[in-house]
């Protein structure tokens, strides 16, 4: 020890952040990483889980508690852009789980786009049908 530093100050600059962590206060969990970065941004599991830096399946196990979260929130909602097949265009409109599908029960091909999901809000879904408004009333009356 040099002047009375403890040891743990001496090797402080070895392991900063494993030793300051535990001291800070706690940041946003990952679930909530996750809605906010679904907040009006549609992303596949591949892409939340290279921004968080996690596994896809441990993202997956967490979309499932996310959407639940949002249920509960009148103000949003979550949204899925169906998986479709990238040979025969099949959507998997149905599907209720939120992992992509392995194969294409029309053509058996293992060629699948991932789904993508995102939490609109209320003031999002109010901007489209501003939109759609604004376009009805462009076309003028239907005779």
């Amino acid at each position: 020890m040099i002047c009375g530093d403890s040891y743990v100050d001496h090797l402080d600059f070895l392991w900063p952040s494993a030793y300051h962590t535990a001291m800070l206060p706690p940041e946003r969990t990952v679930r909530q990483r996750i809605m906010e970065l679904l907040t009006d941004t549609p992303k596949t599991t591949e892409q939340l889980a290279r921004t968080l830096g996690l596994p896809e399946r441990q993202v997956e196990e967490h979309l499932v508690h996310v959407v639940k979260t949002v249920a509960r929130d009148r103000s949003r909602r979550f949204m899925l852009d169906p998986s479709t097949c990238l040979e025969c265009g099949f959507m998997f409109r149905d599907r209720t789980r939120l992992t992509r599908p392995s194969r294409c029960p029309h053509c058996r091909r293992e060629g699948i786009s991932s789904p993508r999901y995102y939490i609109a809000t209320e003031r999002s879904t109010h901007d489209e049908s501003d939109k759609s408004r604004r376009k009805e009333a462009e076309k003028g009356p239907s005779s």
